[in-house]
């Protein structure tokens, strides 16, 4: 396929690849323009639309794009069976955190990360709220996609339309959300039991 690809084409791919591993979402026209150094935001839309007719790149109902192969590159040691891991954008209010619409690209991962039996998917970190517990900004964490936890987990939660990563703890009729932080300003979340887990941590990938 890449063989396939002229030169401005490769550049466009590797700009749009690195911005999906920096923000978790596809670069806008003008940041494609931006990054490839273009006079006009119309070469980068000529370049989107080239890379749409060959297959590289797709539109979606919404009009975003979708990157069709997207190589993370992480050492897994010599050759390894892996499978695509939807990476997830930015979460619109409201909407499940792993629906479709807000997938970005798949990222090959090792099956030897995986547990059988679950569904997976990528989110970037942000912030240092969970520093001590080896995740911090900019990482990548995989997610276990399943709506319950043990105490000690560290899960996704969606706690009014916004995903965060805490520890979990469950104590009778409350649900604790701890950070694992040296910054103090964290503190932890005290809830009831009306909130949503939306996955546990698998790993981190530090990029």
């Amino acid at each position: 396929m890449f063989s396939q690809l002229s030169k401005r084409e490769i550049q466009a791919l590797s700009a749009i690849r690195q911005h999906l591993v920096n923000y978790s979402k596809m670069p806008s026209v003008r940041e494609l323009m931006r990054k490839l150094k273009y006079k006009s935001p119309r070469s980068a839309s000529v370049i989107i639309k080239d890379l749409e007719e060959k297959g590289i790149l797709t539109k979606k109902n919404d009009g975003s794009l979708y990157l069709n192969e997207f190589e993370l590159s992480v050492d897994y040691g010599t050759r390894e069976q892996t499978i695509k891991v939807p990476l997830l954008g930015e979460v619109s209010c409201g909407l499940p955190i792993f629906a479709e619409e807000n997938i970005e690209a798949e990222v090959p991962v090792s099956i030897k990360l995986l547990k059988k039996g679950f569904r997976y998917f990528l989110l970037r970190a942000k912030g240092d709220s969970m520093n001590k517990a080896g995740i911090n900004d900019g990482d990548l964490v995989l997610i276990r996609q399943q709506q319950h936890a043990e105490n000690g987990d560290q899960v996704v939660a969606l706690i009014d339309d916004e995903a965060t990563i805490k520890e979990y703890h469950h104590n009778g009729s409350l649900i604790v959300l701890k950070p694992r932080s040296d910054n103090k300003k964290y503190q932890p979340i005290i809830l009831s039991n009306e909130f949503r887990i939306q996955g546990v941590v698998e790993t981190v990938i530090s990029i």
